[in-house]
């Protein structure tokens, strides 16, 4: 992942926040500071303390930019490391099916679902693909979003993984938040094709283009009942690691087939869904150094049990949190994400606050101090026009967001 080229920001200085989110804390919540600032130097933070302090070594004079941020929290910029954001179609007439009871797998064995989508992709011009994205860009970076990754699974054939590739590229090289491209050819099996022969495929012919491109990061696999198998999802991810790209699986989402043993023998940087994973698989992950992604909002739409958060946060373990934006779950804001996860999984705000910022940082390996506002880190942050960040949680009937900091500039406000 590239940064987004920014005109030099110069000096940016936000002060007089009633509560200032430094970073993760030594258990599983995170530091907050009151009557705080910090500021920053061409894109990253150089100082963050009590306002007077960073004042004095940082006078709001000398900013090229100041954000008065009394009365209001600030929070490091929300890092979503799960959506399936560059898509095509409308399946809003499977949510109402789903309401009259048609479960996911159902809709799934009648063409619906993935597949559907998978023909409006491969119908949308390369134009109308990155157009699409953009606008979703757009909304995550309204909602305090300031990384996202994007992954394909949507072409389900060489020409059009690569296509959403280009897509995925040219909607992040030109918007200020960092997109970070995953993989994801083994999101289900194409008609015509059996699982064994078209996990062959992703092996053989996929993954070495990929590969050439240039663009993925990380390769992922849908690890679940009816689609991959535990031994095809490791094969996949293997043969993506072979070819650079570092493995993620989504596991245990509807039934435990041995995802987490997957996760924990590739090395992967995270498994994400986790709503049937046991105390096993909990523990085979946090051995293996494996991040939980949790995503509410999937289990939300779904009307399906939460995820055992609770489980992994007794026990002093770390808990990332995503969207998992797509059009079974169309959901682009990281606050009501955290909402869900303090109502739906009974994390504490200050947890939750964690899980959308460095935690989720943690799930994409990323080690340069995003999702954190201490000095070092890049300065992407979001002010919230709330007086505690207990609020983040506790509100959710409007956008809490007021101002988002991208590398020091101003990106929304």
């Amino acid at each position: 992942m590239s940064r987004t080229p920014q005109d030099s920001p110069g000096l940016t200085v936000v002060h007089d926040a009633a509560e200032l989110v430094v970073g993760p804390d030594e258990g599983t919540g995170v530091v907050v500071l009151e009557d705080a600032a910090f500021a920053a130097l061409d894109g990253e933070v150089v100082a963050v303390g009590p306002t007077d302090e960073v004042l004095a070594e940082y006078p709001v004079a000398d900013a090229d930019t100041a954000i008065d941020a009394t009365g209001k929290t600030v929070l490091p910029g929300f890092v979503d490391p799960h959506t399936h954001a560059l898509f095509a179609g409308d399946r809003s007439d499977e949510f109402v099916a789903k309401l009259r009871g048609a479960t996911y797998e159902e809709i799934l064995a009648d063409g619906g679902g993935i597949l559907r989508t998978v023909d409006a992709v491969r119908e949308a011009s390369d134009e109308e693909l990155a157009a699409n994205l953009t606008g979703h860009l757009d909304a995550m970076l309204a909602h305090g979003t300031t990384t996202v990754e994007v992954k394909t699974g949507y072409g389900l054939d060489t020409e059009t993984e690569l296509r959403m590739l280009s897509a995925i590229d040219a909607a992040g090289s030109d918007h200020p938040v960092d997109v970070v491209p995953t993989f994801m050819g083994a999101h289900a099996v194409p008609r015509g094709m059996d699982a064994e022969a078209y996990t062959e495929s992703v092996v053989s012919d996929q993954l070495p283009a990929v590969a050439e491109q240039g663009v993925a990061e990380f390769c992922d696999v849908f690890c679940e009942r009816g689609v991959f198998t535990a031994e095809q999802s490791r094969r996949i991810l293997e043969a993506g690691r072979d070819h650079g790209l570092t493995p993620k699986i989504h596991a245990d989402e509807f039934a435990a087939i041995g995802g987490t043993d997957v996760a924990a023998a590739v090395g992967a940087a995270s498994a994400d869904h986790l709503l049937h994973t046991d105390d096993e698989g909990r523990d085979v992950l946090v051995e293996a150094g494996v991040t939980p992604v949790m995503l509410p909002g999937t289990a939300f739409g779904l009307g399906a049990d939460y995820a055992d958060a609770r489980a992994f946060l007794d026990a002093g373990h770390e808990v990332a949190l995503a969207t998992d934006f797509n059009p079974n779950c169309f959901a682009r804001s990281m606050s009501f994400v955290a909402t869900l996860a303090s109502v739906g999984m009974r994390m504490t705000p200050h947890e939750a606050i964690r899980g959308v910022t460095s935690a989720a940082a943690g799930a994409l390996d990323l080690d340069d101090g995003t999702g954190t506002l201490r000095a070092g880190s890049p300065a992407d942050a979001v002010v919230l026009d709330v007086p505690t960040a207990s609020h983040l949680s506790y509100r959710f009937d409007t956008n809490p967001v007021s101002t988002v900091l991208k590398s020091g500039v101003v990106a929304r406000e």
